[in-house]
Protein backbone atom coordinates (compact mmCIF):
# COMPACT_ATOMS: atom_id res chain seq x y z
CA UNK A 1 0.00 0.00 0.00
CA UNK A 2 2.68 2.27 0.59
CA UNK A 3 4.38 1.34 -2.48
CA UNK A 4 1.11 2.14 -4.67
CA UNK A 5 0.47 5.52 -2.52
CA UNK A 6 4.41 6.64 -3.56
CA UNK A 7 3.87 6.01 -6.17
CA UNK A 8 0.65 7.80 -6.81
CA UNK A 9 1.70 10.69 -5.47
CA UNK A 10 5.10 10.86 -7.92
CA UNK A 11 2.35 11.01 -10.76
CA UNK A 12 -0.22 13.64 -9.04
CA UNK A 13 3.22 15.28 -8.97
CA UNK A 14 4.41 14.82 -12.31
CA UNK A 15 0.83 15.70 -13.22
CA UNK A 16 0.80 19.11 -11.31
CA UNK A 17 4.40 19.76 -12.89
CA UNK A 18 3.00 18.84 -16.57
CA UNK A 19 0.11 21.45 -16.05
CA UNK A 20 2.35 24.19 -14.80
CA UNK A 21 4.40 23.95 -17.50
CA UNK A 22 1.97 23.78 -20.09
CA UNK A 23 -0.42 27.12 -18.26
CA UNK A 24 2.89 28.41 -18.56
CA UNK A 25 3.08 27.73 -22.08
CA UNK A 26 -0.29 29.12 -23.07
CA UNK A 27 0.49 32.47 -21.01
CA UNK A 28 3.85 32.59 -23.19
CA UNK A 29 1.31 32.28 -26.05
CA UNK A 30 -1.06 34.94 -25.05
CA UNK A 31 1.53 37.40 -24.23
CA UNK A 32 3.13 36.98 -27.46
CA UNK A 33 -0.09 37.30 -29.31
CA UNK A 34 -0.44 40.32 -27.07
CA UNK A 35 2.71 41.82 -28.20
CA UNK A 36 2.33 41.00 -31.94
CA UNK A 37 -1.39 43.32 -31.60
CA UNK A 38 -0.23 45.75 -29.73
CA UNK A 39 3.13 46.25 -32.08
CA UNK A 40 0.61 46.07 -35.09
CA UNK A 41 -1.88 48.57 -33.52
CA UNK A 42 1.05 51.20 -32.83
CA UNK A 43 2.12 50.77 -36.67
CA UNK A 44 -1.27 51.74 -37.85
CA UNK A 45 -1.83 54.29 -35.04
CA UNK A 46 1.10 55.98 -36.00
CA UNK A 47 0.76 55.97 -39.67
CA UNK A 48 -3.06 57.22 -39.44
CA UNK A 49 -1.51 59.87 -37.09
CA UNK A 50 0.95 60.65 -39.52
CA UNK A 51 -1.56 60.39 -42.71
CA UNK A 52 -4.81 61.19 -42.04
CA UNK A 53 -3.77 65.07 -42.94
CA UNK A 54 -2.81 63.87 -45.79
CA UNK A 55 -5.88 63.41 -46.93
CA UNK A 56 -7.13 66.93 -46.58
CA UNK A 57 -6.25 70.28 -48.36
CA UNK A 58 -5.88 73.67 -47.63
CA UNK A 59 -7.77 75.98 -49.72
CA UNK A 60 -7.83 80.38 -49.69
CA UNK A 61 -11.29 81.46 -51.21
CA UNK A 62 -10.54 84.72 -53.45
CA UNK A 63 -12.78 87.04 -55.95
CA UNK A 64 -9.98 87.86 -58.14
CA UNK A 65 -10.89 91.11 -60.46
CA UNK A 66 -8.65 89.99 -63.73
CA UNK A 67 -7.12 93.46 -64.49
CA UNK A 68 -5.78 93.94 -67.86
CA UNK A 69 -3.50 96.93 -66.37
CA UNK A 70 -2.41 94.78 -63.75
CA UNK A 71 -1.60 91.86 -65.46
CA UNK A 72 0.10 93.53 -68.72
CA UNK A 73 -2.25 92.02 -70.52
CA UNK A 74 -5.13 93.07 -73.16
CA UNK A 75 -5.80 89.64 -75.55
CA UNK A 76 -5.56 86.73 -73.45
CA UNK A 77 -5.34 84.40 -76.83
CA UNK A 78 -2.02 86.08 -77.73
CA UNK A 79 0.41 83.38 -76.46
CA UNK A 80 3.46 86.24 -76.47
CA UNK A 81 1.18 88.28 -74.29
CA UNK A 82 0.16 85.74 -72.00
CA UNK A 83 4.16 84.77 -71.32
CA UNK A 84 4.95 88.20 -70.65
CA UNK A 85 1.76 88.64 -68.34
CA UNK A 86 1.57 89.01 -64.58
CA UNK A 87 -0.89 86.83 -63.06
CA UNK A 88 0.75 86.93 -59.45
CA UNK A 89 -1.03 90.67 -59.23
CA UNK A 90 -4.57 90.10 -59.24
CA UNK A 91 -3.84 87.28 -56.34
CA UNK A 92 -2.29 90.05 -54.40
CA UNK A 93 -4.74 92.78 -54.97
CA UNK A 94 -7.24 90.30 -53.43
CA UNK A 95 -5.88 89.28 -50.73
CA UNK A 96 -4.95 93.37 -50.42
CA UNK A 97 -8.42 93.75 -50.24
CA UNK A 98 -8.57 91.79 -46.94
CA UNK A 99 -5.19 93.43 -45.67
CA UNK A 100 -5.48 97.09 -46.98
CA UNK A 101 -1.87 98.34 -44.70
CA UNK A 102 -0.24 95.39 -46.68
CA UNK A 103 1.19 97.80 -49.30
CA UNK A 104 4.59 97.72 -49.40
CA UNK A 105 6.46 95.86 -51.83
CA UNK A 106 7.87 93.17 -49.18
CA UNK A 107 4.47 92.88 -47.20
CA UNK A 108 3.25 91.98 -50.80
CA UNK A 109 6.06 89.18 -51.67
CA UNK A 110 4.61 88.00 -47.89
CA UNK A 111 1.24 88.01 -49.30
CA UNK A 112 1.67 86.27 -52.01
CA UNK A 113 3.21 83.48 -50.37
CA UNK A 114 0.06 82.56 -48.85
CA UNK A 115 -1.41 81.15 -52.38
CA UNK A 116 0.46 78.00 -53.90
CA UNK A 117 3.38 77.85 -56.50
CA UNK A 118 -0.03 77.28 -59.31
CA UNK A 119 -2.53 80.02 -58.41
CA UNK A 120 -0.76 82.29 -61.53
CA UNK A 121 -1.41 79.04 -63.71
CA UNK A 122 -5.18 78.52 -62.38
CA UNK A 123 -5.83 82.25 -63.53
CA UNK A 124 -3.92 81.55 -66.92
CA UNK A 125 -5.37 78.65 -67.93
CA UNK A 126 -8.97 80.09 -67.10
CA UNK A 127 -8.23 83.06 -68.63
CA UNK A 128 -7.45 80.93 -72.11
CA UNK A 129 -10.38 78.74 -72.08
CA UNK A 130 -12.10 81.89 -71.74
CA UNK A 131 -11.14 85.40 -72.74
CA UNK A 132 -14.24 86.97 -72.55
CA UNK A 133 -13.38 86.75 -68.71
CA UNK A 134 -11.03 89.61 -68.60
CA UNK A 135 -11.44 92.53 -66.85
CA UNK A 136 -14.00 90.89 -64.58
CA UNK A 137 -14.29 89.68 -61.02
CA UNK A 138 -14.28 85.90 -60.64
CA UNK A 139 -14.19 83.55 -57.90
CA UNK A 140 -11.34 80.95 -57.49
CA UNK A 141 -9.71 78.55 -55.01
CA UNK A 142 -6.42 78.76 -54.83
CA UNK A 143 -4.41 75.82 -53.41
CA UNK A 144 -2.44 77.08 -50.31
CA UNK A 145 1.12 77.55 -50.00
CA UNK A 146 2.41 74.31 -48.35
CA UNK A 147 3.77 76.50 -45.47
CA UNK A 148 0.49 77.81 -44.81
CA UNK A 149 -1.30 74.00 -44.99
CA UNK A 150 1.18 73.24 -42.48
CA UNK A 151 0.47 75.62 -40.33
CA UNK A 152 -3.21 75.00 -41.05
CA UNK A 153 -2.96 72.00 -39.96
CA UNK A 154 -0.20 71.17 -37.89
CA UNK A 155 -0.16 74.44 -35.67
CA UNK A 156 0.20 72.71 -32.33
CA UNK A 157 2.34 69.47 -33.57
CA UNK A 158 5.73 70.09 -32.46
CA UNK A 159 6.48 67.67 -35.11
CA UNK A 160 5.85 70.08 -37.68
CA UNK A 161 8.46 73.18 -37.80
CA UNK A 162 6.00 76.66 -38.71
CA UNK A 163 8.05 78.56 -41.47
CA UNK A 164 5.61 81.38 -41.68
CA UNK A 165 6.19 85.16 -40.23
CA UNK A 166 4.04 86.35 -37.31
CA UNK A 167 2.83 88.74 -39.69
CA UNK A 168 1.84 85.78 -42.01
CA UNK A 169 0.63 83.70 -39.48
CA UNK A 170 -1.35 86.55 -38.12
CA UNK A 171 -3.16 87.10 -41.72
CA UNK A 172 -3.88 83.44 -41.90
CA UNK A 173 -5.43 83.18 -38.40
CA UNK A 174 -7.84 85.89 -39.98
CA UNK A 175 -8.32 84.58 -43.11
CA UNK A 176 -9.45 81.38 -41.09
CA UNK A 177 -11.91 83.42 -38.72
CA UNK A 178 -13.10 84.71 -42.20
CA UNK A 179 -14.17 81.68 -43.63
CA UNK A 180 -11.35 82.69 -46.57
CA UNK A 181 -8.75 79.48 -45.93
CA UNK A 182 -10.45 76.62 -45.02
CA UNK A 183 -10.18 72.62 -45.63
CA UNK A 184 -11.53 69.97 -47.52
CA UNK A 185 -11.05 66.38 -49.18
CA UNK A 186 -7.80 66.23 -51.07
CA UNK A 187 -8.96 65.04 -54.62
CA UNK A 188 -6.04 66.27 -55.75
CA UNK A 189 -4.05 63.01 -54.19
CA UNK A 190 -6.00 60.91 -56.47
CA UNK A 191 -6.41 62.66 -59.62
CA UNK A 192 -2.56 64.08 -60.70
CA UNK A 193 0.18 62.73 -60.86
CA UNK A 194 3.70 63.73 -58.85
CA UNK A 195 4.82 67.47 -58.46
CA UNK A 196 7.95 69.74 -56.59
CA UNK A 197 5.04 71.29 -54.64
CA UNK A 198 3.27 69.25 -52.12
CA UNK A 199 -0.22 70.72 -52.34
CA UNK A 200 -0.10 69.42 -55.89
CA UNK A 201 1.30 66.15 -56.00
CA UNK A 202 -0.90 62.96 -56.62
CA UNK A 203 -0.88 59.13 -56.04
CA UNK A 204 -3.07 58.39 -59.62
CA UNK A 205 0.52 57.90 -61.91
CA UNK A 206 1.72 55.55 -59.06
CA UNK A 207 -1.19 53.82 -59.12
CA UNK A 208 -1.94 53.14 -62.78
CA UNK A 209 2.26 52.46 -63.26
CA UNK A 210 1.12 49.66 -60.43
CA UNK A 211 -1.74 48.60 -62.16
CA UNK A 212 -0.17 48.04 -65.46
CA UNK A 213 2.90 46.97 -63.81
CA UNK A 214 0.84 44.24 -62.14
CA UNK A 215 -1.41 43.29 -65.07
CA UNK A 216 2.17 42.52 -66.82
CA UNK A 217 3.25 40.45 -63.65
CA UNK A 218 -0.08 38.44 -63.55
CA UNK A 219 -0.50 37.67 -67.73
CA UNK A 220 3.23 36.27 -67.26
CA UNK A 221 3.92 34.30 -63.88
CA UNK A 222 0.12 33.14 -63.33
CA UNK A 223 -0.11 31.00 -66.68
CA UNK A 224 3.70 30.29 -66.27
CA UNK A 225 3.82 29.27 -62.88
CA UNK A 226 0.46 27.41 -62.81
CA UNK A 227 1.72 25.43 -66.09
CA UNK A 228 4.87 24.58 -64.10
CA UNK A 229 3.18 23.04 -60.99
CA UNK A 230 1.23 20.74 -62.68
CA UNK A 231 4.25 19.48 -65.01
CA UNK A 232 6.13 18.94 -62.09
CA UNK A 233 3.65 17.55 -59.81
CA UNK A 234 1.91 15.11 -62.54
CA UNK A 235 3.98 14.36 -65.40
CA UNK A 236 7.60 15.17 -64.49
CA UNK A 237 9.47 11.82 -63.87
CA UNK A 238 11.44 11.44 -60.40
CA UNK A 239 14.79 11.69 -61.64
CA UNK A 240 18.07 13.70 -60.96
CA UNK A 241 17.15 16.82 -63.49
CA UNK A 242 13.76 17.26 -61.71
CA UNK A 243 14.64 17.07 -58.38
CA UNK A 244 17.22 19.73 -59.37
CA UNK A 245 14.60 21.73 -60.77
CA UNK A 246 13.05 21.72 -57.77
CA UNK A 247 15.61 22.58 -55.36
CA UNK A 248 16.29 25.62 -57.41
CA UNK A 249 12.62 26.66 -56.76
CA UNK A 250 12.77 26.40 -53.57
CA UNK A 251 16.04 28.41 -53.20
CA UNK A 252 15.03 30.99 -55.79
CA UNK A 253 11.65 32.00 -53.62
CA UNK A 254 14.25 32.81 -50.64
CA UNK A 255 16.35 34.94 -53.12
CA UNK A 256 16.37 38.51 -51.71
CA UNK A 257 14.15 40.38 -54.36
CA UNK A 258 16.81 43.08 -55.32
CA UNK A 259 19.09 39.81 -56.61
CA UNK A 260 15.88 39.71 -59.47
CA UNK A 261 16.30 43.72 -59.69
CA UNK A 262 20.10 43.05 -60.85
CA UNK A 263 18.86 40.09 -63.13
CA UNK A 264 16.25 42.74 -64.62
CA UNK A 265 19.22 45.63 -65.09
CA UNK A 266 21.71 43.39 -66.40
CA UNK A 267 19.23 41.19 -69.23
CA UNK A 268 16.05 43.36 -70.03
CA UNK A 269 17.91 46.53 -69.80
CA UNK A 270 21.40 46.10 -70.70
CA UNK A 271 21.11 42.79 -72.45
CA UNK A 272 17.83 43.27 -74.73
CA UNK A 273 17.83 46.85 -74.69
CA UNK A 274 14.86 47.52 -72.95
CA UNK A 275 13.49 51.07 -72.13
CA UNK A 276 13.85 51.89 -68.40
CA UNK A 277 11.08 52.99 -65.83
CA UNK A 278 8.34 51.73 -67.83
CA UNK A 279 5.78 48.71 -66.69
CA UNK A 280 6.61 46.28 -68.83
CA UNK A 281 10.14 45.83 -67.63
CA UNK A 282 8.80 45.82 -64.17
CA UNK A 283 5.95 43.61 -64.60
CA UNK A 284 8.44 40.97 -66.22
CA UNK A 285 10.98 41.42 -63.19
CA UNK A 286 8.14 41.39 -60.50
CA UNK A 287 6.96 38.26 -62.65
CA UNK A 288 10.45 36.43 -62.07
CA UNK A 289 10.43 37.48 -58.65
CA UNK A 290 6.76 35.80 -58.10
CA UNK A 291 7.14 32.80 -60.09
CA UNK A 292 8.57 30.39 -57.25
CA UNK A 293 5.86 31.30 -54.83
CA UNK A 294 2.69 30.50 -57.07
CA UNK A 295 4.93 27.30 -58.24
CA UNK A 296 5.49 26.24 -54.48
CA UNK A 297 1.39 27.44 -53.25
CA UNK A 298 0.34 25.26 -56.71
CA UNK A 299 2.02 21.99 -55.97
CA UNK A 300 0.66 22.55 -52.66
CA UNK A 301 -2.81 22.82 -54.01
CA UNK A 302 -2.29 19.91 -56.28
CA UNK A 303 -1.43 17.37 -53.33
CA UNK A 304 -4.21 18.16 -51.50
CA UNK A 305 -6.69 16.70 -53.90
CA UNK A 306 -7.29 13.51 -52.68
CA UNK A 307 -5.99 10.63 -54.92
CA UNK A 308 -9.39 8.80 -54.85
CA UNK A 309 -10.24 11.84 -57.48
CA UNK A 310 -8.01 10.65 -59.79
CA UNK A 311 -8.48 6.76 -59.28
CA UNK A 312 -11.79 7.51 -60.00
CA UNK A 313 -11.43 9.52 -62.95
CA UNK A 314 -9.19 6.65 -64.23
CA UNK A 315 -11.65 4.33 -63.87
CA UNK A 316 -14.12 5.86 -66.43
CA UNK A 317 -11.34 5.54 -68.74
CA UNK A 318 -10.30 8.83 -68.67
CA UNK A 319 -6.95 9.64 -69.98
CA UNK A 320 -3.74 11.08 -67.94
CA UNK A 321 -4.54 14.55 -69.50
CA UNK A 322 -8.42 14.34 -68.85
CA UNK A 323 -7.85 13.63 -65.21
CA UNK A 324 -5.50 16.34 -64.97
CA UNK A 325 -7.27 19.30 -66.22
CA UNK A 326 -10.81 17.97 -65.97
CA UNK A 327 -10.54 17.10 -62.55
CA UNK A 328 -7.44 17.59 -60.63
CA UNK A 329 -6.59 21.34 -61.23
CA UNK A 330 -10.71 22.53 -61.22
CA UNK A 331 -10.29 21.26 -57.43
CA UNK A 332 -6.93 22.85 -56.75
CA UNK A 333 -7.68 25.68 -58.29
CA UNK A 334 -8.94 27.74 -54.91
CA UNK A 335 -5.55 27.05 -53.27
CA UNK A 336 -3.69 28.14 -56.96
CA UNK A 337 -5.19 31.29 -57.24
CA UNK A 338 -4.99 32.10 -52.99
CA UNK A 339 -1.06 31.79 -53.17
CA UNK A 340 -1.03 33.90 -57.06
CA UNK A 341 -2.93 36.63 -55.03
CA UNK A 342 -0.76 36.48 -52.70
CA UNK A 343 2.52 36.31 -54.77
CA UNK A 344 0.92 39.59 -56.58
CA UNK A 345 0.17 41.31 -53.19
CA UNK A 346 3.88 40.10 -52.25
CA UNK A 347 4.67 42.05 -55.81
CA UNK A 348 3.10 45.02 -55.45
CA UNK A 349 4.59 45.85 -51.91
CA UNK A 350 8.32 45.56 -54.01
CA UNK A 351 10.56 48.88 -54.20
CA UNK A 352 14.48 47.46 -54.47
CA UNK A 353 13.95 45.39 -57.74
CA UNK A 354 12.19 48.16 -59.08
CA UNK A 355 14.82 51.10 -57.87
CA UNK A 356 16.82 48.98 -60.15
CA UNK A 357 15.26 49.35 -62.84
CA UNK A 358 15.22 53.20 -62.97
CA UNK A 359 11.38 53.26 -61.85
CA UNK A 360 12.92 55.67 -59.15
CA UNK A 361 12.46 58.52 -61.45
CA UNK A 362 10.70 61.79 -60.80
CA UNK A 363 7.09 60.99 -63.06
CA UNK A 364 4.92 63.87 -63.35
CA UNK A 365 2.22 62.61 -66.13
CA UNK A 366 -0.19 59.48 -65.85
CA UNK A 367 0.94 56.45 -67.79
CA UNK A 368 -0.70 56.11 -70.67
CA UNK A 369 0.62 52.37 -71.56
CA UNK A 370 3.04 49.54 -71.04
CA UNK A 371 5.72 51.58 -72.43
CA UNK A 372 5.39 54.94 -71.13
CA UNK A 373 7.61 55.57 -67.94
CA UNK A 374 6.12 54.98 -64.86
CA UNK A 375 6.45 54.56 -60.85
CA UNK A 376 4.72 52.51 -58.43
CA UNK A 377 3.25 53.11 -55.40
CA UNK A 378 6.27 51.76 -53.13
CA UNK A 379 8.72 53.87 -54.58
CA UNK A 380 6.20 57.26 -55.01
CA UNK A 381 6.17 56.34 -51.09
CA UNK A 382 10.33 56.10 -50.82
CA UNK A 383 10.34 59.13 -52.73
CA UNK A 384 8.55 61.14 -50.71
CA UNK A 385 9.76 60.12 -47.55
CA UNK A 386 13.03 61.05 -48.34
CA UNK A 387 12.11 64.56 -49.73
CA UNK A 388 12.83 67.21 -47.32
CA UNK A 389 9.21 69.18 -48.01
CA UNK A 390 7.30 68.82 -44.64
CA UNK A 391 4.27 68.26 -46.49
CA UNK A 392 5.48 65.08 -48.21
CA UNK A 393 5.45 63.81 -44.90
CA UNK A 394 2.36 63.22 -44.64
CA UNK A 395 1.61 62.36 -48.52
CA UNK A 396 4.24 59.50 -47.48
CA UNK A 397 1.86 58.21 -44.76
CA UNK A 398 -1.22 58.72 -47.02
CA UNK A 399 0.07 56.63 -49.63
CA UNK A 400 1.32 53.95 -47.49
CA UNK A 401 -2.03 53.64 -45.96
CA UNK A 402 -3.63 53.74 -49.54
CA UNK A 403 -0.96 50.85 -50.70
CA UNK A 404 -1.81 49.06 -47.15
CA UNK A 405 -5.23 49.05 -48.63
CA UNK A 406 -4.53 47.60 -51.82
CA UNK A 407 -2.71 44.96 -49.92
CA UNK A 408 -5.38 43.87 -47.40
CA UNK A 409 -7.76 43.89 -49.84
CA UNK A 410 -5.62 41.39 -52.13
CA UNK A 411 -5.17 39.11 -49.02
CA UNK A 412 -8.62 39.32 -47.93
CA UNK A 413 -9.89 38.52 -51.60
CA UNK A 414 -7.76 35.24 -51.39
CA UNK A 415 -9.08 34.26 -48.55
CA UNK A 416 -12.91 34.49 -49.55
CA UNK A 417 -11.56 32.96 -53.24
CA UNK A 418 -10.46 29.89 -50.94
CA UNK A 419 -13.39 29.77 -48.75
CA UNK A 420 -15.64 30.60 -51.41
CA UNK A 421 -14.25 27.75 -53.66
CA UNK A 422 -12.69 25.12 -51.79
CA UNK A 423 -14.05 21.61 -51.28
CA UNK A 424 -13.98 19.35 -48.31
CA UNK A 425 -13.82 16.00 -48.50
Amino acid sequence: MTDQRSQAEIVRRSLKKRYRKERRFRAYGIVAIFIALASLFILFADIIAKGHSGFIKTTITLDVTLDSEQMYLDDPTDSDQVSMADFNAPIIAALQQHFPDADSAGQKRELNRLVGSYGSNDIKDRLSANPELLNTTETFEFQASDQVSVYVKHADNPRYSVRLSEQQQAWVDELVEKGVIGTGFNDILFSRGDSRNPGNAGLLGAVVGSLLTMLVTLALSFPMGIAAAVYLEEFAPQNKITDFIEVNINNLAAVPSIIFGLLGLAVFIGLFGMPRSVPLVGGIVLSLMTLPTIIISSRAAIKSVPPSIREAAEGVGASKMQVVLHHVVPLAMPGMLTGSIIGMAQALGETAPLLLIGMVAFIVDVPGGFFDSATVLPVQVYLWASSSEQGFIELASAAIMVLLTFMISMNALAIWLRKRLERRW
